[in-house]
């Protein structure tokens, strides 16, 4: 079978803000798979440490009264949720991300902030594999118009999103692009082992953060700079 009729794990992070160095986790979700069947659902409400910013809450609906009330102390949640995923990367499942570079590198920010070990250290190597349906479907429908937000890629491939910036959700949504990404592009994406494609989303996300960067510095930001580094910073 191709990889997206196999066992897979969605993974997504609502947080405090949207820079992955400093942001908190506020909520956290896994969603077991095989294919885009769910299996089952774990998932994390964290008290942050910090105040939750009113742009944040208006997104994920999640605000300083419940966290405090019902979130679990920072640190003993980012074990649980590094562990968990660690877990299943050991035993061969894929984690599955909607731009994954932002969640992996706060769960990892987190991490060396709580003075825990790294995912790369737990894992003793890469974290692999990673399949980010953002940067596949950047990468095999390059020129498309319009927005690239999980929401719009959700109606582009006939995906149901339930409840948009509901982790779980999210996380559930990412796998079911990553399957229809495979199914309607088998040379590109879904008959390829999973090394490979791993291997080569490295690849498209540099060359796209690449061309962003020189688009960027052409107009507006001389200085910009995108960062081209994946699955992590």
């Amino acid at each position: 079978m191709s990889w997206w009729q196999e066992p897979l794990v969605g993974f997504d992070l609502e947080t405090t803000g949207t820079d992955p160095a400093v942001s908190r986790i506020v909520t956290a979700a896994l969603v077991d798979t095989v294919g885009s069947r769910q299996q089952g659902t774990t998932s994390w409400l964290l008290d942050p440490g910090v105040p939750i910013p009113a742009d944040a809450e208006a997104i994920h609906g999640i605000g300083d009264d419940l966290v405090r009330a019902k979130g679990r102390p920072a640190k003993e949640a980012v074990e649980e949720i590094a562990a968990a995923l660690c877990e299943r990367l050991t035993a061969g499942r894929p984690v599955v991300a909607f731009n994954a570079p932002f969640d992996l590198s706060l769960l990892d920010a987190e991490l060396r902030r709580h003075g825990l070990p790294a995912l790369a250290e737990r894992l003793g190597g890469p974290v692999a594999p990673v399949l980010d349906a953002l940067a596949i479907d950047r990468a095999v429908d390059r020129y498309r118009k319009g927005s690239r937000t999980l929401q719009r890629v959700c109606e582009v491939y006939g995906v149901e999103l339930t409840d948009a910036h509901e982790a779980g959700s999210d996380a559930l949504a990412a796998v079911r692009v990553a399957v229809a990404l495979g199914r309607r592009y088998p040379r590109q994406v879904g008959e390829v082992p999973l090394a490979e494609l791993h291997a080569s989303q490295v690849g498209w996300y540099r060359e796209w953060a690449e061309g962003l960067q020189d688009w960027l510095r052409r107009g507006k930001d001389p200085q910009a700079v995108v960062d081209p580094r994946w699955p992590l910073r």
